[in-house]
């Protein structure tokens, strides 16, 4: 089935906008990279911003909604809950490797639409990793920690590959593009998630996911 005008538009925009930047891309570009009618651009979005919100919008719905398939979990145990999570974010970046190489760009860029997005969606994960770690410190399961720089930790674990890429293939000669790689990457989570934050003394720190 060949992609509507709207699919091209933004399939355009999140290549356009990777390799010249938001500012260096022209609705113009957009337009001819999608091989579409600018108009179309200004009928579906508006303008170039409210394209660059879209995709914003329509990246962290379904991120949150992996979080929280994850999180749906954390009756079978922190350890395995949050696996679980990370397992789901990596695999959906990974999926969407270009419009996430997009994103985390423009989260750290300090705007009133990033601004909007962490008050509605990362406000939102928050919650849940608060969630599975007071659980897990609770149950002994996972060691005392603080979760603010536990958060900062994970996080910096699961946007890494994204943000560097050409230091990955240039320097490390790994390829974040390939199923291996993601396969691979999540095997090494899980061992973060084990030897960080696990209480090696509670049996459930051995739970592996399935």
């Amino acid at each position: 089935m060949r992609k509507n005008s709207k699919e091209k538009i933004v399939s355009a925009a999140i290549m356009l906008f990777n390799a010249k930047g938001f500012s260096g891309t022209s609705i113009r570009d957009i337009g001819e990279k999608a091989k579409v009618n600018s108009s179309n651009i200004s009928y579906y979005f508006e303008s170039k911003h409210g394209l660059l919100e879209y995709c914003l919008t329509d990246f962290f719905e379904g991120y949150i909604k992996e979080v929280e398939r994850g999180f749906s979990l954390l009756e079978q145990g922190a350890a395995f809950c949050l696996k679980n999570i990370a397992k789901n974010i990596m695999n959906y970046q990974y999926k969407n490797i270009h419009l996430t190489r997009l994103i985390l760009r423009e989260v750290s860029i300090d705007s009133q639409v990033i601004r909007e997005i962490m008050t509605t969606y990362l406000m939102k994960e928050r919650y849940y990793f608060n969630k599975v770690f007071e659980r897990g410190m609770m149950a002994k399961e996972f060691r005392p920690f603080t979760s603010e720089y536990i958060i900062l930790q994970l996080k910096g674990l699961l946007s890494m590959p994204f943000l560097n890429t050409q230091y990955m293939t240039e320097v490390l000669h790994v390829l974040p593009n390939e199923k291996y790689f993601a396969d691979k990457y999540i095997e090494e989570l899980y061992y973060w998630i084990e030897g960080v934050l696990c209480d090696h003394k509670s049996e459930n720190a051995l739970l592996a996911v399935n």
